[in-house]
């Protein structure tokens, strides 16, 4: 059992970088700081994902069987990505956010990763 400092762990976190703070069941919690841009698409096939912001905000771009479909996220809320959807982060100007993906991720960097032949 071990308490983890999240500030300590965002000092000097570099941009654009999911980092892993302690494992969760099959998968881990994590933090990703960001000025602006966007993340490579990433699901998770057995699980759903929490993602909870602490500054800034974010859109969570997630792409359906009816298109895709964007949610902005501000500081203070909790967003729960829904199992086996792809996803991926668009920030502005500034976030940072805890999240914790329980089980294994995909990653892609596709225009459209359900696409993609695996």
């Amino acid at each position: 059992m071990e308490a983890h400092d999240i500030r300590a762990t965002l000092e000097g976190l570099p941009e654009m970088e999911f980092h892993q703070i302690a494992p969760f069941n099959r998968g881990h919690v994590g933090v990703f700081r960001c000025s602006s841009g966007t993340s490579p698409w990433e699901r998770h096939p057995d699980d759903e994902e929490l993602l909870q912001v602490i500054d800034g905000d974010v859109d969570i771009e997630v792409l359906t069987d009816d298109g895709p479909v964007v949610t902005n996220v501000g500081a203070g809320s909790l967003f729960v990505v829904p199992r086996g959807l792809w996803h991926r982060h668009r920030v502005g100007t500034r976030l940072t956010e805890l999240y914790l993906t329980p089980g294994p991720s995909d990653m892609s960097t596709a225009d459209d990763p359900r696409t993609e032949s695996t």
